[in-house]
């Protein structure tokens, strides 16, 4: 458990260039592609971290539909002017972006509308 502990304080620790030559030796060796928010708390307690910049933009996907299928349909036909069908199929085809660069705020709203429609939803 301490092996861990130790591990976790280094990654927590890396600059941002060390992030992202990790980032890289993960794609390139192993095909793993780090999400970009597990990058940025990594990045988050480094010396560099004065120097990476807050995102400003970002995608709402939809993860799954979650139980109440029907009223995440509606309501994604609503955010985004789709049909119907066109929504259903968005929504039929998850993960999926439902709306992308949008501003934070206008983010974590969608996201909140979408999760109390029962919607699994993330911010990337």
């Amino acid at each position: 458990m301490a092996d861990l502990k130790d591990f976790a304080e280094k990654l927590v620790n890396l600059t941002v260039k060390e992030v992202n030559e990790l980032a890289t030796i993960l794609k390139d060796e192993y095909g793993i592609e780090p999400a970009a928010a597990a990058v940025a708390v990594a990045a988050g307690g480094g010396a560099g971290a004065e120097a990476a910049e807050e995102q400003s933009e970002f995608d709402v996907v939809l993860k799954a539909a979650g139980s109440s299928k029907l009223a995440v349909v509606k309501l994604v036909k609503e955010l985004t002017g789709l049909g119907l069908k066109e929504a259903k199929e968005l929504v039929d085809g998850a993960p999926s972006n439902v709306k992308e660069g949008v501003s934070k705020d206008e983010a974590e709203a969608l996201k909140a509308q979408l999760e109390e429609a029962g919607a699994e939803v993330e911010l990337k």
